[in-house]
């Protein structure tokens, strides 16, 4: 890891070390279902005293009272499929209907197969699986990549699950990481819009305006700051040796003063871009889903652009940092909650490790 206060940090707190994120549309796709998962236990801030943490600071800096931790024996796949099996209740769609399946972690079951393979078999899905790999805002870049694969006529029915596992991948003795994050999975069905509604598949490259599906979204990525954000040991670069081990390498390293400046700055920009290119102003958002990583973080997105807090959904505070879970469980909950109507304007932005990220203008 690199210390604090390298080139690397410094140029992205002072702003765009790369262009901007690719901008594109994709028309002709809607979200039929969702569904989601949360284990049992429940940890509050008082639970984790024993560390020397303070409840009320973890409530001051983050927005966090508890959050959910797997059994001992749960895996990533056995969360996915959970989620994976009440998203296709809801949207009325058997296993023999689903042509693709994608899976967003960083906590796969193992380092291969894939969770999706995984996942794909246990459900019985006769269809190509794959995992992305994108942290945070893995979910983002599922979403856009299923969209793809509709509006080129490739997948009629793709499953995508946002799921992390990361209570296995901190410091139990990190006072300041470990009670940043939770275990969850969160899934959603992609289809395309029912024949006969406005638009239909668009053109990815086609420069007109969408008014269906993914309005606008952009993905972007600035690498350069990926150390900030890091597990150093377990990979092709570093293996883990007894001496890894030892030092606590195979546990996640944030530099948080940092990389929360970098998320403040790019959530900002890239909603900012997405509802340029979309032609659409703030006071058209129906709701706003963010990466439930910090509330501080929220809040500042909320207020640069603008958005009624009223539209803004939270369940940071129930969940904390649940990785590529966090904004397909805070979906399946506003969906289940009532509060998202079909025409309605859906924001989303996933942002983490990476340095990555991906806002989406969905109309639902």
């Amino acid at each position: 890891m690199a210390p604090a206060g390298t080139s690397a940090e410094s140029a992205l707190a002072r702003g765009h070390v790369t262009e901007h994120g690719r901008l594109g549309r994709v028309g002709g796709i809607r979200i039929a279902g969702t569904g989601s998962y949360v284990p049992e236990q429940i940890v509050t801030n008082e639970d984790l005293a024993n560390l020397g943490c303070d409840s009320d600071w973890i409530v001051r800096r983050t927005g966090i009272r508890q959050r959910r931790h797997a059994a001992a024996d749960e895996a990533t796949s056995d969360m996915c499929f959970h989620a994976a099996n009440r998203c296709m209740q809801n949207a009325g769609v058997t296993a023999s209907e689903v042509d693709l399946v994608l899976v967003a972690t960083i906590t796969p079951d193992h380092q291969t197969p894939s969770t999706a393979s995984q996942l794909q078999g246990r459900l019985g899905i006769a269809a190509p699986a794959m995992d992305l790999g994108v942290a945070c805002s893995g979910f983002t870049y599922a979403l856009v990549t299923a969209a793809q694969f509709i509006a080129a006529g490739n997948a009629k029915n793709v499953l995508i699950v946002g799921a992390d596992l990361m209570t296995r991948t901190v410091d139990p003795d990190d006072k300041k990481i470990y009670p940043l994050f939770g275990d969850a999975a969160g899934a959603v069905l992609v289809t395309p819009t029912p024949s006969g509604s406005e638009g239909g598949a668009h053109n990815p490259c086609d420069p007109g305006p969408a008014t269906e599906g993914l309005i606008s979204y952009q993905l972007g990525s600035e690498g350069i700051g990926g150390e900030m954000l890091c597990v150093p040991a377990g990979g092709s670069r570093q293996t883990l040796t007894p001496e890894a081990y030892a030092a606590g390498d195979q546990f996640m390293k944030m530099d948080g003063r940092n990389v929360f400046k970098w998320a403040v700055r790019v959530v900002d920009e890239s909603a900012k871009d997405v509802l340029a290119h979309a032609g659409v102003a703030a006071d058209d958002i129906a709701l706003l889903i963010l990466h439930q990583a910090n509330q501080r973080i929220i809040d500042s997105a909320v207020a640069g652009l603008g958005v009624d807090p009223a539209r803004v959904f939270v369940n940071l505070d129930r969940y904390g940092n649940t990785s590529a879970a966090s904004i397909p469980l805070a979906l399946d909950e506003a969906v289940q909650a009532g509060r998202l109507q079909r025409g309605d304007l859906l924001l989303m932005s996933g942002f983490g490790a990476g340095l990555a990220w991906g806002t989406l203008l969905l109309r639902w």
